[in-house]
């Protein structure tokens, strides 16, 4: 019998795969809320200086919170041995270490709601043979992906435990977070597989090429963000457009090899994020000025206006955050519009994968 005079699939066919295709893209799309939920909770975590109030790694038993005085008192005990309690919280009373506790606390359990809603339905849609082949391996890898970013929280949070810091190393909190956003989008990436999985054929030729590139500056943008947050640069030089009245602050240079200021010197780490926001926000209006009236699927014309209202939104919470000296809800506010530029990048380039 030859190829062609094989029956084609039933409507009916056809009408359950796209069923069990868009249940698939709605649970990887509900993961990838949990994971925006996590990133916003971790922002907290860090701006109340909560994060290394759990001192023990605990997979198991730490599902339970403390439910005695007197494991409490133990866990403060383990906690007054930090650097961080010895020169900034010494004294802190029990009611006033609960307040820390409970962010981490929940940081950490909704790390374990994230692996539970990712591994049951797993399992449940490999068993029901409701998962196209080509999409198995990356849901592997995505499962691989979430162990290592478990393993990266703790490694992160032991950063603060020993020696004389007072905070986790800048250095892990970025390897953090940088791989909770390659997870998020992955995740946002494939549901839009399932969901559009032909694209409208199109010719975006070098205006496709500035879209993936700004993809990049995003990236870099966020990470500079991340370095940011994990040197507390944003409570210092609290003006803008100025950084104490200079364009280019004093000590941007001050140590050596010149590259390690970038991320450890408090005035280069804050100005480059400051250069690379601008930047990326002038690169987001200019790609959607430029797309404005070409002929583009519709998908691609809605991504760059998106890329370009979010990125101006997420530019403006930046600089009130900077200039309110980084409130706990404001702060946590730039963090979710991060997340949300990068869903509208995922979204843009996804819609110019066959530009």
């Amino acid at each position: 019998m030859s190829v062609s005079s094989l029956p084609s699939p039933t409507p009916a066919i056809l009408s359950q795969e796209q069923a069990a295709s868009r249940a698939v893209a709605v649970w990887l799309l509900v993961v990838a809320a949990l994971i925006f939920a996590m990133a916003v909770i971790g922002a907290i975590t860090r701006l109340t200086e909560s994060g290394l109030s759990i001192m023990e790694w605990a997979p198991v038993s730490g599902i339970l919170p403390p439910l005695s005085t007197a494991e409490w008192e133990r866990l403060l005990a383990l906690y007054r041995g930090t650097a961080e309690y010895q020169q900034i919280n010494r004294g802190m009373t029990l009611d006033e270490f609960r307040e820390i506790f409970w962010w981490e606390w929940i940081h950490r359990q909704w790390g374990r709601l994230i692996g539970v809603a990712y591994a049951v339905p797993l399992a449940w849609f490999w068993l029901r043979a409701d998962l196209p082949r080509w999409l198995k391996p990356h849901l592997l890898i995505a499962l691989g992906l979430g162990g290592l970013q478990g393993f990266m929280g703790w490694f992160m949070v032991a950063s603060g435990f020993f020696g004389e810091r007072t905070d986790v190393s800048q250095y892990r909190l970025v390897l953090h977070l940088s791989l909770a956003l390659i997870i998020y989008a992955y995740l946002l990436w494939l549901a839009l597989s399932l969901l559009r999985p032909q694209a409208a054929e199109q010719t975006t030729g070098p205006l496709g090429a500035a879209g993936r590139l700004f993809a990049v500056l995003l990236a870099v943008t966020v990470i500079s963000g991340g370095f940011v947050a994990g040197t507390d640069a944003g409570l210092t030089y609290n003006t803008f457009p100025l950084m104490d009245g200079r364009l280019l602050p004093a000590g941007y240079a001050a140590l050596q090899p010149w590259w390690l200021n970038w991320f450890e010197t408090i005035a280069a780490i804050q100005f480059n994020h400051r250069l690379l926001a601008t930047t990326t926000v002038l690169a987001a209006l200019l790609l959607w000025l430029w797309s404005y009236g070409r002929d583009l699927a519709p998908a691609t014309r809605q991504g760059f206006a998106a890329v370009a209202g979010v990125a101006l939104a997420q530019f403006g919470l930046g600089i009130a955050t900077l200039l309110l000296a980084v409130p706990v809800w404001l702060g946590a506010l730039h963090q979710a519009g991060a997340l949300l530029l990068i869903a509208a990048t995922v979204f843009l380039l996804h819609s110019l994968r066959r530009g």
